[in-house]
């Protein structure tokens, strides 16, 4: 797909409140560069803010079709999260805000008999630029769309959904014991129709299981995720990297990979969602519980406790790392 990487200044031009905890955002550039040839369906922008006076950059998917004009992403607020979230809901209309892309590591396949579009939470977001594409097709391919959420408030873009979808829409909300049967969805999937799903690790893990047991091609599954949702609340831990002769502790609102960039320790990194692996570096000592929050590791990878990946990934004690780069 192309992508751009390009740094610019945007305008926040609009906030819409989509849930209780669901904000949306438009965020306007200064330039005049025609944003619509770089916006695809799955599309995402890196943004860059301010936590404590430092830097950090979150990556969020646009929302919807492009205008050519304005980016759309919405935010989910996590109270329990790493400071992202806490800072876009603190931005206000005709704040600048700087913006990286769009770029696209989640792209949808046109030429698919039929389609599957999966949802947790805040992951509505991407499916909806998929499904008002899909739709727009003359004769298009069929198409189910599941969401999933924990309380039936937090159905963000229900009505348009429903506008879009009608039956082929279907919600699940958890809170009320309703929860998307997965191996069901998969048997009801025409052969050699895909599966998109975007949502948290825990949703993605099950969805993987079911797929590679109903025996399709593991092309035809495609997925992106958020490193948010794990198995412990986040908290305090510490990491030393002995080859650099560094030991600090990363705070429970912060990423290792920004507490080690924040001394020094560079790693490589791309998508900081979990899924490219860029960032896993090798375990050399472990004193407690890795919280394995990506993607991109496999399950007997994980058990194994080797690696870990910084961008999303937690511990609960204390871990030794090899920094994975070094620069000159």
């Amino acid at each position: 797909m192309k992508s751009s990487t390009h740094w610019r200044t945007t305008r926040v031009e609009s906030l819409r409140d989509m849930t209780p905890t669901v904000r949306e955002f438009t965020l306007r550039p200064q330039d005049a560069h025609d944003i619509s040839a770089d916006w695809s369906p799955g599309s995402h922008i890196e943004v860059e803010l301010l936590r404590e006076g430092r830097p950090i950059r979150r990556s969020y998917s646009l929302v919807g079709r492009p205008d050519g004009e304005c980016f759309r992403i919405a935010v989910k607020r996590l109270e329990a999260g790493q400071g992202g979230s806490r800072a876009m809901w603190q931005l206000a209309v005709g704040d600048r805000l700087q913006v990286n892309g769009p770029r696209n590591h989640f792209g949808l396949d046109l030429h698919a008999p039929a389609y599957l579009l999966v949802a947790g939470g805040i992951g509505i977001t991407p499916m909806l630029h998929m499904t008002q594409h899909l739709q727009a097709k003359a004769g298009h391919a069929p198409l189910r769309l599941v969401y999933g959420a924990h309380e039936a408030a937090e159905i963000a873009y229900r009505p348009l959904l429903r506008e879009l979808l009608g039956d082929s829409f279907a919600e699940f909300v958890a809170s009320e014991g309703r929860h998307i049967d997965i191996a069901a969805e998969i048997e009801a999937l025409p052969p050699g129709g895909q599966m998109y799903v975007c949502g948290p690790v825990p949703m993605l893990d099950a969805v993987r299981r079911q797929w590679a047991a109903s025996g399709r091609p593991v092309a035809e599954l495609r997925y992106e995720t958020f490193g948010t949702s794990g198995r412990f609340a986040p908290q305090p831990f510490r990491v030393e990297v002995p080859r650099q002769r560094i030991d600090i502790v990363v705070p429970a609102d912060s990423s290792m990979m920004d507490a080690l960039h924040a001394v020094g320790v560079q790693t490589l990194h791309d998508c900081k969602r979990g899924e490219c692996g860029l960032c896993a570096v090798d375990v050399l000592a472990l004193d407690g519980e890795i919280d394995h929050r990506d993607v991109f590791l496999s399950e007997h990878e994980k058990a194994g406790n080797r690696r870990i990946c910084t961008c999303v990934s937690r511990v609960v004690g204390s871990i030794a790392i090899d920094s994975a780069y070094r620069p000159d």
